[in-house]
């Protein structure tokens, strides 16, 4: 490899886009040390163990199988060697206030037929609308999620600008539903995918369509033994190809001379290095690891202009019950669907009448749970960290509040039958990976320019680079990883 065998890079985090990154770097013969606060590798996503209860602490539904098995592929390894998936026949369980019930599944016809039992003029659009939803996701896999945008003479490309103007920047998500359906259950079921990458409905860009052909085309899966073995899987990988992995160690600052990285500080030492790759929030890595003198990206006023994405309140449970209506992933909608973000975006509020979320994996893995147990990951969204709402005051109230609410939809024994209880917040969530402002997404995409004009890969500071959420090309699991692929193959080829 000549020189590049010699380079030192520093990546400052070991989540998803960290770890993907550091495997390309590696595979291709870079000297790659990951430095990671946490004592375990995997950032937001961390498995907890609750007695004979097993748990994933963060992202849950898994889909662009093909994102993740890139970065085996890219380093001549087959992903089967490392984690197995499995797909999730049965899809997502939606269950509205009035009663009705939509399993997204593949069948289109199952889904229409569910849909026409409370509309049947929003049945006869299902298929149009996915078909729209396909064309969406072309658009946004050819254009958008495999390249990175740096400099204006990229993003003037008169090819991604006719793609952009094709995926219709500033119609909401909602208005585009809207064009199709009528019925609140129908507008909160594909509503819901804003949420996705941090956002919501109202204000998302209808791209974000694409979502359900993604899950419906492509498939939701599980992971053998937990989403946490993806991460196992990468850090396997990682240490095979001679990446030193350090957890426990906490980068106090990112140390430049004459407009280059040389380096970072660390509560337990200095590294010299080449090329840093932040795996972070680009937001809180300039304004905790950067001086503002140092930073010509991210002023103080810049970096506050930016809306954060939404949060999440977690509550994990080890109930000695199996729920018969609960499938592996299941929606609890509420009677009117968006008062939530009112709440979270508006009110900076934990919300007052939420959809709840539950995953369920013991649904569909032996051994995550005891026999005749469940252990369920249950989600609200919630806003990110401001004054008005102190989760140390009220994690516990609202923890009841979210139990109770399940109880009046038949999910039954939640109290009664609980064995092992965690809660996590957003101001946890925040303490453990510097999340900024404890948002799970980094920014949200609720406008045209938060979505397709999202803080560089690359600093101006030289040999400074990003890759998680808040950049290029997104929130979410599979768009980490991508971002961490797309950026180390720029590094590479530069």
């Amino acid at each position: 490899m000549g020189s590049r065998t010699k380079k030192q890079i520093i990546v400052i985090g070991a989540g998803f886009g960290g770890l993907s990154a550091a495997i390309r770097l590696a595979a291709a013969g870079y000297s790659v040390t990951v430095i990671e606060q946490q004592d375990s590798v995997g950032g937001k996503l961390q498995r907890i163990k609750l007695g004979d209860y097993s748990f994933d602490r963060g992202p849950s539904t898994i889909t662009m199988r093909n994102a993740f098995e890139r970065v085996f592929n890219a380093a001549g390894k087959q992903m089967e060697d490392y984690v197995t998936f499995y797909r999730l026949d049965e899809g997502t369980r939606n269950i509205f206030a009035d009663g009705n019930t939509v399993d997204l599944t593949s069948n289109r016809e199952e889904v229409e037929s569910q849909i026409a039992a409370y509309s049947p003029s929003d049945a006869r659009q299902y298929r149009l609308f996915m078909k729209e939803s396909a064309l969406l996701y072309e658009c946004a896999e050819k254009h958008f999620m495999n390249r990175l945008l740096l400099g204006w003479n990229v993003k003037a490309d008169p090819r991604l600008l006719k793609a952009l103007l094709r995926v219709r920047p500033f119609t909401t998500l909602n208005s585009l539903l809207l064009r199709y359906f009528k019925h609140p259950n129908t507008l909160a079921l594909f509503g819901r995918y804003a949420t996705y990458v941090g956002s919501e409905p109202m204000r998302a860009p209808a791209i974000f369509g694409m979502l359900p052909h993604l899950e419906s085309s492509l498939g939701i899966y599980g992971v053998r033994g937990g989403t946490y073995a993806i991460v196992e899987a990468f850090q396997r990988l990682a240490i095979e190809l001679g990446v030193d992995i350090r957890t426990s160690v906490k980068v106090q600052r990112i140390v430049t001379l004459g407009g280059r990285v040389s380096g970072v500080e660390t509560d337990q030492g200095d590294y010299a290095a080449e090329l840093v790759l932040a795996n972070g929030d680009v937001l809180a890595v300039n304004q905790e690891l950067l001086g503002e003198q140092a930073r010509p990206d991210m002023s103080d006023a810049k970096i506050h202009s930016y809306e954060p994405s939404l949060s999440g309140f977690v509550l994990l449970a080890g109930v000695r019950q199996q729920y018969e209506q609960l499938r592996h992933h299941t929606v609890f909608f509420p009677e009117r669907y968006g008062s939530e973000f009112d709440d979270i975006f508006r009110n900076h509020r934990a919300p007052l009448d939420p959809a709840i979320y539950i995953c369920n994996s013991s649904r569909s893995e032996a051994g995550m749970s005891p026999a005749g147990a469940s252990n369920l990951f249950i989600l609200a969204n919630a806003p990110y960290l401001s004054d008005n709402w102190k989760w140390g005051e009220q994690q516990a109230a609202y923890s009841e509040f979210l139990m109770e609410k399940l109880e009046q939809r038949g999910i039954k024994g939640l109290k009664s039958k609980l064995e092992f209880q965690a809660l996590y917040t957003p101001e946890q969530l925040h303490k453990d990976t510097s999340a900024y402002r404890g948002a799970i997404y980094g920014i949200s995409s609720n406008s045209a320019g938060q979505t397709f004009f999202r803080p560089s890969n690359r600093s101006r500071i030289k040999g400074l680079w990003f890759v998680g959420g808040t950049t290029h090309p997104g929130g979410g699991t599979p768009m980490v990883t991508l971002s961490g692929q797309i950026v180390a193959e720029a590094i590479i080829d530069a």
